[in-house]
């Protein structure tokens, strides 16, 4: 009697492995994360994590590519040409403070990267291919704030989004340690509004600021 054949699935694999390890990376960072623990998740077996990704330390690269290409490609959903330049802008920063929000492994993932001197993400042959598109979107925005007369003439796009992007990532990657120190949970809706308030107006006030 004929045995069923076994259905080779390897992107589907190489996938798994992937998802798994990006959760026991961001749990653990890169020395705290079993690769035992990540076989036995991603339902297959150390060798085969081996097969694909080589080593640990390449799985972690790979997983930290995936997870800013995943934020790239949600950023060029973005379509903000057709609206005014101070909604424009506002929509921009809540998009990347509500990614942030819904996607608190990425920050984890970049601060154990932060840890190790972005040693992992100099050695990536895709991060330069990840251009991420919003600072292009922002500029734009800016250009056409400025033109109309609402915005300051000295505004440098890419510090501009350094510190929009701070905003939002400081409250959701320290939030532990800011509920253990003051008591505010920016996890909890109003705590989180409000304080999405006041980055927003602040913001503002710099763009307008004259």
């Amino acid at each position: 009697m004929n045995q069923p054949k076994i259905k080779r699935d390897p992107e589907g694999t190489r996938r798994r492995i992937l998802l798994a390890a990006a959760e026991e990376f961001a749990a653990g960072g890169l020395f705290g994360a079993r690769v035992d623990q990540i076989a036995r998740r991603a339902e297959t077996n150390e060798r085969m994590l081996y097969y694909y990704f080589g080593s640990k330390e390449q799985l972690f690269t790979a997983v930290l590519e995936h997870a800013l290409s995943a934020l790239v490609e949600a950023e060029r959903t973005l379509e903000l040409d057709g609206i005014a330049p101070i909604e424009a802008m506002t929509r921009l920063a809540h998009f990347v403070w509500d990614y942030y929000r819904d996607h608190p492994e990425l920050l984890r993932l970049i601060n154990n990267e932060n840890l190790h001197e972005a040693r992992y993400i100099k050695g990536s042959n895709r991060i330069r291919e990840l251009n991420s598109p919003i600072v292009a979107t922002l500029t734009a925005i800016l250009e056409r704030g400025q033109k109309a007369g609402l915005f300051r003439n000295d505004v440098d796009p890419l510090r501009f989004y350094v510190v929009l992007s701070g905003l939002g990532y400081y409250i959701v990657s320290n939030r532990f340690t800011l509920e253990a120190t003051f008591g505010l949970d920016f996890s909890e809706a109003t705590q989180r509004e409000q304080i999405v308030r006041m980055n927003t107006e602040l913001l503002q006030a710099y763009l307008t600021c004259r």
